[in-house]
């Protein structure tokens, strides 16, 4: 038996929950079908489908095995487009979708250096905060940042940056520096259009204990470059990552508020419709990504 051709059908066999359905999708018999998922069950020695006239049900063993069989595939099909890839010169169009503020600040220094080690692949690059669907929309890869991750695409980890409080020295001087965060309360906050959380911020303390604050906000935006430049100017209290106003920080243009309290930190991720078929100008850009966000990336690094 071709123990990764059965797993292959028995998963089929439940995404299109049925023998005859599975059939037509592998271009092969039901009969085929019906045996691959009799021998799989005899080398298992176990019952992986309940089967009836009119309905099919997987068993406990059945539930169990598939997660683990779809990871195999997706496994074997990663391995494949590896080798298949490497073969293959990276060339064509190569649709990015980003956030505006972070690629504009740490995407856009890369591509040229990008270009130059791969020079017959175009770059497409679209620029917006909002979530996209990338295979609705026609993009081969997106660059996000998000503490959930992505359930309808794979992802691959670049990076983290770190969230903080901060606001303008000027404002800290007028309004005085809140020592804990129900002192939040009495400042002004500039909240994030898409920010998962609205205006409620959480924050841990050192002991892991979670405070989470309403925040009064005097503005809101959805892009954090106009928030920055709000928080620049005096005009309150900003959550943002340090991606954004790390360099701020650094010199002094805005200072932590709260700094014993930590901010849920977010990730940078490659995100791409699936490990199948992985195209190579798709695969040698998320390595180059991960070769040039490695170690401390580049927005808390101290020059």
């Amino acid at each position: 038996m071709d123990r990764l051709r059965a797993l292959e059908v028995f998963v089929e066999v439940v995404k299109r929950d049925g023998f005859a359905r599975a059939a037509e999708a592998l271009d092969t018999s039901p009969a085929n079908v019906t045996r691959y998922i009799s021998d799989l069950e005899a080398h298992l020695q176990t019952r992986l489908l309940n089967r009836s006239s009119r309905k099919m049900s997987l068993t406990a063993s059945g539930e169990a095995l598939l997660e683990r069989a779809k990871s195999i595939l997706d496994d074997v099909a990663e391995a494949e487009a590896i080798v298949s890839s490497a073969t293959l010169q990276p060339h064509g169009v190569l649709r990015i979708n980003a956030p505006l503020s972070f690629g504009v600040l740490h995407l856009a220094p890369l591509w040229a250096k990008f270009m130059r080690l791969y020079p017959e692949v175009r770059l497409d690059v679209l620029l917006i905060d909002r979530v996209v669907d990338i295979v609705e929309e026609g993009y081969d890869m997106a660059v996000r940042i998000s503490r959930a991750g992505s359930t309808a695409n794979v992802a691959r980890k670049l990076a983290t940056s770190q969230n903080v409080l901060c606001a303008s020295p000027d404002y800290i001087q007028q309004r005085g520096m809140p020592q804990t965060p129900a002192e939040l309360l009495q400042h002004d906050g500039i909240g994030y259009s898409y920010a998962a959380s609205a205006d409620e911020w959480p924050m841990l303390d050192a002991n892991g204990q979670t405070h989470t604050v309403k925040m009064p906000c005097v503005m809101h935006t959805n892009n954090g470059d106009t928030a920055r430049a709000a928080a620049l100017g005096g005009l309150g209290v900003i959550w943002q990552p340090t991606f954004l106003v790390g360099a701020d920080l650094r010199a002094g243009r805005l200072q932590r508020v709260l700094p014993d309290y930590h901010m849920p930190d977010m990730d940078v991720l490659a995100i791409y419709p699936s490990r199948r078929h992985l195209s190579a100008k798709v695969r040698v850009m998320i390595d180059f990504l991960v070769q040039e966000l490695a170690g401390t990336p580049p927005w808390d690094r101290v020059a």
